[in-house]
């Protein structure tokens, strides 16, 4: 492998170039548009990189965009009770990921053809619990893709515990919620005494 050898003066030369030869007007424009193209993208990439290296795509994957198209979905949240009562997706049932018990879904949904979509923050803990829900012969199962943290951040609404929407989302840990840009963090559940 040959060495690349720059003359000396050479940067010091381009460098003193007019700046209209350096990188015209127009390049310049797109380079600043994509600059902000990729930043838009630093939370989403966040995402895909988890999934990737946590996730064995065991469960297909339904993006945001695909489930906000489709109303014929029985989702379940696989967050723990805490995160699903700060917000969830409309609809959801909670079933929890490390209390999840396939036998209560199983008398609770008879019926093996029903579409069900699992999620939780990005898409991690609700793999688990919808290879379960395969294992138990459900024959339409889906993961949301990137989980409430992409439904947020593609600023789709969330509910508290009383039906109400709310721009809060439980954010898991400080860790896992720099993947959420578009909501007010919550990090824990405060107990009130009334």
């Amino acid at each position: 492998m040959q060495a690349l050898v720059v003359p000396s003066g050479y940067i010091t030369n381009i460098l003193s170039l007019p700046y209209d030869v350096h990188l015209p007007m127009k390049y310049l424009f797109h380079i600043i548009i994509s600059l902000f193209c990729l930043y838009g993208l630093h939370g989403q990439s966040k995402i895909d990189k988890a999934l990737r290296n946590f996730n064995n795509n065991s469960v297909p994957y339904i993006k945001v965009d695909e489930l906000t198209q489709n109303n014929e979905f029985l989702l379940l949240d696989t967050r723990k009770k805490e995160e699903f009562e700060v917000s969830h997706l409309k609809n959801a049932v909670w079933v929890g990921d490390k209390e999840f018990d396939i036998d209560m879904v199983s008398d609770s949904i008879p019926d093996k053809n029903t579409p069900i979509v699992v999620y939780c923050s990005i898409g991690v803990r609700s793999e688990d619990v919808g290879e379960k829900l395969l294992k138990k012969g459900y024959m339409e199962v889906y993961n949301l893709y990137g989980g409430i943290f992409e439904w947020k951040n593609k600023d789709f609404p969330v509910y508290d515990s009383i039906g109400q929407e709310t721009d809060r989302v439980h954010a898991y840990n400080k860790h896992w919620g720099k993947m959420l840009n578009n909501a007010t963090k919550v990090y824990g559940q405060r107990k009130h005494n009334n």
